[in-house]
């Protein structure tokens, strides 16, 4: 078993390792468990959390072996280099790695575990959320601030940015699901738009979101914001929909 464990965390080193071996018995189970498996722990009064990738197919096994950095190792390294660029996500603490003759057997990412107040996908589900439109705005600008960074989140979907009501009445924004990512010296209007064009279907929230993207990014007008903006989510929701027919058909087909 190969690992790497956050410096920060060394002196517990031994009892996150037990973690990992002993967890298909052990853990509270946190999520349903359809793809990936994760579960908590306590780690001296501290809840971490510990999540085990799906097992990969015969040509992932050899790809993440020889010429691919596992899901667990990315997660681990690109939520180094977000915290590092002052962008919020949970800590990470360690990645493991098994490996056998063939190639890749299973590996975890293990970070702390945050509790939110909600995410984005409540502001899609229940227009009516309490402070709905400035959260909205906030968590534009959180985007705005990963784009001038260079951070292209390439899973940035509604359930994957976690969000905490601060004493303020500002909130705080961490990403997780990090295994899918790409950092640029500079992203491009296009890239910017595009990377928002999973959020939502609703043309209203993305107005609003274009409205407030207006105000940080004065290279293009709030109208050509808003046109690109609804554009790319449009060209998604539609590759969605074509997607969710097909698999209706596959299961019809099968049953």
């Amino acid at each position: 078993m190969k690992y790497i464990i956050n410096l920060a965390y060394k002196t517990s080193e031994a009892q996150v390792i037990n973690f990992v071996k002993s967890f298909k018995t052990e853990g509270i189970l946190f999520g349903d468990g359809k793809r990936n498996i994760i579960k908590l722990f306590d780690l001296d009064g501290k809840t971490i959390n510990i999540k085990s990738f799906k097992i990969p197919n015969l040509v992932n096994k050899i790809a993440y072996k020889y010429f691919r950095k596992s899901k667990a190792r990315r997660s681990f390294e690109y939520a180094t280099l977000l915290l590092e660029k002052g962008i919020g996500t949970p800590e990470p603490i360690a990645f493991f790695e098994n490996y056998n003759w063939i190639g890749l057997k299973d590996s975890y990412y293990v970070s702390e575990h945050l509790e939110c107040d909600l995410t984005y996908r409540e502001l899609v589900e229940i227009p009516e959320f309490p402070d709905n439109e400035n959260i909205l705005r906030q968590f534009t600008q959180f985007s705005f601030h990963l784009h001038q960074n260079g951070v292209e989140f390439l899973d940035h979907s509604p359930g994957n940015t976690l969000i905490k009501k601060s004493a303020n009445g500002k909130y705080e924004f961490f990403l997780v699901d990090l295994n899918r990512m790409n950092f640029h010296s500079q992203m491009d209007f296009d890239q910017r738009m595009k990377n928002l064009s999973r959020l939502t279907p609703q043309k209203d929230m993305v107005a609003i979101m274009s409205n407030e993207y207006a105000k940080w990014y004065s290279a293009k007008t709030e109208q050509e914001i808003f046109e690109k903006m609804w554009f790319y989510t449009t060209e998604f929701q539609e590759k969605f929909q074509r997607k969710q027919k097909l698999k209706k058909k596959l299961k019809f087909w099968k049953s």
